[in-house]
């Protein structure tokens, strides 16, 4: 059965040798007759042994062509060097007799490593070299280079060992660190601060007072419960403003608002108006009602202590009288500056005084609660007394008459002093 050469095609078996056929028979050395394959690669003329060497024994068996060595494959030579034989493959590390073995004080270098991973081509010429299996070694193209190429070399003789500084000799590279922005939290509010801030009110304002609020860079948000007041927090409002000009007020709902404003530590001011009437005319209207619904006890056993400023002495009599019947503690100034001093005693837990004696330019109670850290649990009330004359007040005194919690004055002097001492009030 014919052979088929590697890359040909075997011949159909035809006459004998002699006759023109395709094939033809030689006796081998050993005196074995076998068939060759026209355009098969012929034997190599066997080598004569060295002297006192044994021959070896022809086994008749052909050889097989050098394998391909895998990528990446160097440049092969055309012809042998010195130590070579004819048909040797030149392997990659191989040594030759006689050499000194690769790294032996001797440079090493490395190219083509940029053009890693984008083969090698082949030189078109030697493609019917493979195909025909002669066994002539085949010269491969240089890879066409793409991009950049890169040595790497051995240190010279003499020079240190280790990396090379990046920027010059001694130099570093300076490294920025850029801050990394932090993960979004669902969490916090979507307005975190409003601009303008927003003002927690009850009932809603009048139309004045909406405006007035408003020009001073506030935005009025009406609240009516608890649970409301609780839906605002997450967004800092600046105070919970309670002004009763467009809507009672009931104890019970101010109770409840202060109570969810002072577990969030947002300030609390109430306006109201004080007015001298009858004691029938003003039954049911006491002023100490409301505001016991607003000042907060310590404990069961220390009543609630109330910072009264007042500059007449027969409308702080009044007060404190009525106060004290409702079972709570008063402390009484005559003006801002003295109330700095009394309040550091008594600490109380409700402030009430009149309008007109805040001081809106300098430093008063506000300012000494905020630095005390009593400003957002030390709901602040402030009222007028328009509806008082300077000739009625000694009935206050007599008993003939007494207070009651009415609305307040709406002239523009006392808005200002409303928004001014909300500003106070709302400053961070």
């Amino acid at each position: 059965r014919p052979v088929a050469p590697e890359g040909g095609f075997a011949l159909p078996a035809g006459p004998a040798a002699g006759s023109g056929s395709a094939e033809s028979e030689a006796e081998g050395p050993g005196g074995r007759r076998g068939r060759r394959v026209l355009g098969a690669p012929a034997e190599p003329e066997p080598q004569q042994p060295a002297e006192g060497a044994e021959p070896a024994l022809p086994t008749g068996r052909r050889r097989a062509l050098p394998a391909t060595p895998a990528w990446p494959v160097p440049a092969a030579r055309t012809a042998p060097e010195d130590g070579e034989t004819p048909g040797q493959p030149s392997v990659p590390g191989a040594r030759r007799p006689g050499e000194a073995p690769v790294g032996a004080g001797q440079p090493i270098s490395v190219r083509a490593l940029g053009t890693l991973g984008q083969g090698i081509a082949v030189d078109p010429g030697a493609a019917g070299a493979e195909g025909s299996g002669s066994g002539r070694r085949r010269r491969l193209a240089e890879p066409a280079p793409q991009g950049r190429a890169f040595a790497i070399g051995a240190p010279e003789a003499g020079a240190a060992e280790g990396p090379e500084p990046l920027d010059g000799p001694g130099g570093a590279v300076e490294v920025v660190n850029r801050p990394v922005p932090l993960p979004v939290d669902d969490e916090l509010p979507p307005e975190p601060l409003d601009n303008p801030r927003r003002l927690l009110v009850w009932p809603a304002p009048d139309a004045q007072t909406q405006q007035a609020l408003s020009d001073r860079g506030y935005r009025p948000v009406v609240v009516h419960s608890r649970e409301e007041v609780d839906a605002q927090i997450a967004a800092f409002p600046a105070a919970l403003f309670v002004d009763p000009l467009t809507g009672p007020i009931t104890r019970t709902a101010l109770q409840s608002l202060r109570q969810a404003a002072v577990a969030a530590e947002v300030p609390v001011l109430v306006t109201a108006g004080l007015g001298q009437a009858t004691r029938e005319a003003a039954y049911g209207a006491d002023p100490a009602v409301l505001l016991k619904a607003l000042a907060a006890r310590d404990s069961e056993q220390h009543p609630s202590r109330v910072l009264l400023i007042e500059e007449h002495d027969e409308i702080a009599t009044a007060l404190t009288a009525a106060l004290e019947r409702r079972g709570l503690q008063v402390g009484r100034a005559g003006a801002d500056t003295d109330a700095v001093e009394l309040a550091s005693r008594m600490r109380p837990n409700l402030v009430v005084m009149d309008l007109m004696q805040v001081r809106r330019r300098r430093a008063g109670i506000v300012d000494w609660l905020r630095a005390n850290g009593l400003l957002n649990h030390t709901p602040l009330v402030v009222y007028t007394t328009a509806g008082i004359s300077p000739a009625d007040l000694p009935r206050l005194a007599s008993g003939e008459s007494v207070l009651f919690l009415a609305e307040r004055a709406t002239t523009a002097d006392v808005q200002g002093r409303i928004v001014d001492l909300l500003a106070k009030i709302g400053t961070n």
